[in-house]
């Protein structure tokens, strides 16, 4: 190996860390901005409202009937959302900030949320698309 190619590999994972991090604590900060229960704090058999980012989306059939399954992270930790019957939800995918309210509960060791209620929280640039739009035709 290399010279220093050690010093590069350990100030990249540095780097890659501090920035997981600094997202993580950014969507704790929004998610008690919203008044949401974090994902650390929720307990199973109780409702919650909870607000994050979807890492992922995948179709996953239970029992032959169809289930849209999303995985939220709110800086603390993740909550499996679940949506039975649906193969798809217009905007529920990856990146996109949702809150969603339910009754949580333990489902194969992890906290999981059936058929929550959900609001897709418009991001940054789509809020800017609309405020262009009225400027132009306000």
């Amino acid at each position: 190996m290399a010279p220093g190619t050690t010093k590069v590999r350990t100030a990249v994972r540095n780097l890659l860390a501090s920035r997981a991090e600094m997202e993580a604590s950014e969507e704790r900060r929004e998610a008690r901005r919203h008044g949401c229960t974090a994902v650390t704090e929720l307990v199973d058999r109780r409702r919650a409202e909870v607000t994050g980012v979807l890492r992922s989306v995948t179709l996953r059939p239970r029992r032959a009937v169809p289930a849209l399954e999303a995985e939220l992270f709110d800086g603390s930790g993740s909550l499996r959302v679940v949506w039975l019957g649906q193969r798809r939800i217009r905007g529920v995918e990856p990146g996109r900030r949702t809150r969603v309210e339910g009754f949580v509960c333990i489902q194969e060791g992890r906290l999981t949320m059936f058929n929550p209620r959900y609001e897709l929280i418009p991001s940054a640039e789509e809020l800017a698309a609309v405020e262009d739009v009225t400027a132009r035709h306000g």
